[in-house]
């Protein structure tokens, strides 16, 4: 018996066309030893053997399907890993108190016309023009005094600053760019100093096209993470719904959406201080700080990493999140509207999905636990019992 991640290492080289002969051998005969072992229950409210049954069912359901594709012999992997790199990766645990309530179920299909984000973005210049930068063609976009603005080919917006002589910089200090990025939308930007900023759906940053004077300020509205580039001579400083995050060259994500209560700030490397009117605190890797939008008080404390930049690396990642939580982020990445049908708003759910698939296969995760049910009509999504 191998286990499921084994099983999952196996999968990703057998797609590859890395398997030997031998590991080819293990994968075949692990079909008719398929046992999701590694499962991890946390909460003795959930039926572990319920889950596993409906699980289990969907597995041998899809197996019993008569395959014609010509890699027939194996083809049963692609189902078993399907469902297991999802649940490895996937397995939403509820944690709630459970009570008996009659649900109405909705026919659902696997898909729906709710498509995951993707590298959308508008660049508004120091003359409030604008640019679609999400249809605009690789290569120079527009100059900003010295500055050179392109979009790279790799769709990244990138400013150059290249000192000529023939201008002042304290000239160019005025020019104020703003990128955003709509619901449903992501981008990286480069900005003149070398700094890289990854930048989530309705999110904007507001910067200077070069920076000047003995600091480096920046505006952000949304969520956003900060790989900054060394200058020990200009801090760093981003100013986010009163809150500001000062460093000199570090890698950090910075949380700040109108909606939300709080700022937080999530520390990767190196050092940042954080700043609220009179309160000041110092963060070290693995830390976050928390800052309530209409407080002065800094909480400092250790921070889930993986969670914090899931967005960033392409994943939904919830560690006994509350679903208002995850719906905000569903709603800004999906870019549809949410609305709730009764009390649900004291469920928590774990784990972990792809944001590139398609929004049922996260709300498909989460209804595998019965705790909720969801309705999809257009762009509004309704969650009820």
């Amino acid at each position: 018996m191998i286990s499921k991640q084994e099983f999952i290492t196996l999968y990703r080289k057998y797609l590859a066309g890395q398997c030997t002969p031998d590991e080819l051998k293990v994968l075949d005969k692990y079909r008719d030893e398929l046992n999701l072992v590694d499962f991890d229950y946390t909460d003795d409210q959930i039926d572990q053997q319920e889950v596993h049954d409906r699980i289990w069912q969907r597995l041998k359901k899809s197996r019993e399907t008569p395959s014609k594709n010509k890699f027939q012999r194996l083809g049963w992997l692609q189902i078993a890993a399907t469902i297991l790199i999802g649940l490895s990766a996937g397995l939403w645990i509820a944690k709630f108190h459970r009570k008996s309530v009659q649900h109405k179920i909705f026919t659902k299909t696997n898909h729906s016309n709710v498509l995951p984000g993707g590298n959308k973005a508008f660049l508004t210049m120091a003359d409030g023009s604008t640019i679609t930068l999400t249809d605009a063609k690789n290569g120079q976009l527009a100059t900003e005094g010295q500055t050179r603005i392109s979009k790279s080919r790799n769709g990244m917006l990138v400013y150059q600053f290249g000192k000529t002589g023939s201008e002042k910089t304290d000239n160019v200090a005025a020019a104020m760019n703003t990128i955003t990025t709509p619901r449903g939308g992501q981008y990286q930007v480069v900005l003149s100093d070398g700094t890289r900023v990854w930048l989530n759906s309705a999110t904007s940053l507001r910067f200077p096209v070069t920076f000047t004077g003995n600091q480096r300020n920046v505006e952000l509205n949304g969520e956003a993470y900060f790989e900054v580039a060394k200058n020990k001579e200009k801090p760093f400083m981003v100013q986010a719904n009163g809150t500001t995050t000062q460093v000199l060259g570090t890698h950090f994500n910075v949380n700040a959406y109108n909606n939300n209560a709080e700022v937080t700030t999530t520390l990767l490397e190196g050092s940042v201080r954080l700043l609220k009117g009179r309160a000041t605190a110092m963060l070290i890797p693995g830390e976050k700080g928390t800052v309530l939008n209409d407080g002065v008080l800094i909480a400092v404390k250790n921070a889930d990493i993986e969670e914090a930049i899931a967005w960033k690396n392409g994943y939904f990642v919830f560690h006994d999140e509350n679903i208002i939580n995850i719906m905000k982020q569903v709603s800004r990445w999906y870019d549809v509207d949410i609305e709730y049908l009764g009390d649900v708003k004291d469920r928590e759910f774990g784990g972990t999905v792809s944001r590139y698939k398609d929004i049922t296969e996260l709300l498909n995760n989460m209804e595998l636990t019965q705790s909720i049910h969801y309705k999809l009509e257009g762009r509004r999504l309704y969650i009820m019992k």
